[in-house]
């Protein structure tokens, strides 16, 4: 009964125009295929509205989130399928990378070119370690895939600084760009989110992960489980800061981790739940594992969610 069930469903969604065929065609695999096939829809703020059926309705109030500000979105409606305190305008961490990675790209540098840390990109604010030493060299692309892999302070830190015009004029795009996405509770203060005045809602952030996964390099990058590179002569890995990128369970196109003391630990993704793109963003959670945890509720919500209304259909 159950594939004659299915093919029920799809047609009714299909006839009905609520689904394209991209959003209900299963993902792939493997990542890279995954980001090539799916339809890539940037979220604006008009597409962003309340999902108001009854079904929704009900099923929210089965999901209890850790986070203290959370929002689940279906890009391709923009229904917000779940929300809490989803306007509180906070200290985003790293999650700045993503807007880092984006004006790095919109510059069309030249990924080849070499780029040196320098003491300018140690991290005197925080006093983070990291494994690029002062005069460690690697390539634009190098760093921006440690930038977006592994949240390498420095590795963002030395890409503002080779931006045309240096590291304030980098600044200075990253506001803008912010402002013509529509990101009215964001704010920049420096290119790693290392300081506490890099501030955005959940409510901003959908729409910035909406449009770094037009990106494909963002795409790539940010969900590689690891990266070999010289260093010094010797080969180091470096690994992604989202365990899930290597859990089977999930499909994930595009993600970004994020921690200081001030913003707590965030996670935002693009990622596949039932076939269907879903943007997920969760911030300021304490416990070590809460992030990964509330990502985690969400999926078993959705998938709950939707056999539910299947059974009822």
């Amino acid at each position: 009964m159950k594939p004659i069930w299915l093919a029920m469903l799809v047609a009714a969604s299909l006839a009905s125009g609520a689904f394209s065929v991209e959003a209900l065609a299963a993902p792939p695999k493997k990542k890279v295929v995954v980001v090539k096939k799916h339809k890539h829809v940037r979220v604006s703020a008009k597409s962003v509205r309340h999902l108001r059926t009854p079904s929704a309705v009900s099923h929210a109030k089965g999901l209890a989130l850790k986070s203290s500000s959370a929002l689940v979105l279906d890009p391709i409606t923009g229904a917000v399928l779940y929300e809490k305190n989803s306007n509180s305008v906070v200290p985003i961490a790293s999650i700045t990378k993503l807007m880092t990675a984006m004006v790095t790209l919109d510059a069309s540098p030249d990924l080849g070119d070499t780029l040196t840390v320098s003491a300018e990109d140690v991290d005197t604010l925080k006093g983070t370690h990291s494994r690029l030493r002062v005069g460690t060299r690697l390539t634009r692309e190098e760093m921006l895939h440690l930038a977006l892999m592994s949240s390498e302070n420095r590795a963002a830190a030395a890409l503002s600084r080779y931006y045309p015009g240096g590291r304030e004029a980098f600044i200075a795009a990253m506001n803008r760009k912010a402002q013509e996405l529509g990101l009215n509770d964001t704010r920049f203060a420096d290119p790693t989110g290392l300081t506490a005045a890099n501030v955005s809602s959940a409510h901003d952030l959908v729409k910035m992960v909406g449009a770094a996964y037009e990106y494909p390099l963002i795409r790539e990058f940010s969900t590689s489980p690891e990266r070999r590179v010289a260093i010094a002569g010797r080969m180091q890995t470096f690994r992604n800061t989202n365990s899930l990128v290597k859990n089977r369970d999930w499909e994930i196109g595009l993600q970004k981790t994020g921690y200081i003391n001030e913003a707590g630990k965030c996670l935002v993704m693009h990622t596949w739940l039932n076939s269907k793109p879903i943007i997920i963003v969760l911030l300021d959670s304490w416990g070590k594992l809460t992030r990964i945890a509330d990502a985690n509720r969400v999926k078993r919500w959705v998938e709950s969610a939707a056999l539910i209304r299947a059974s009822a259909g």
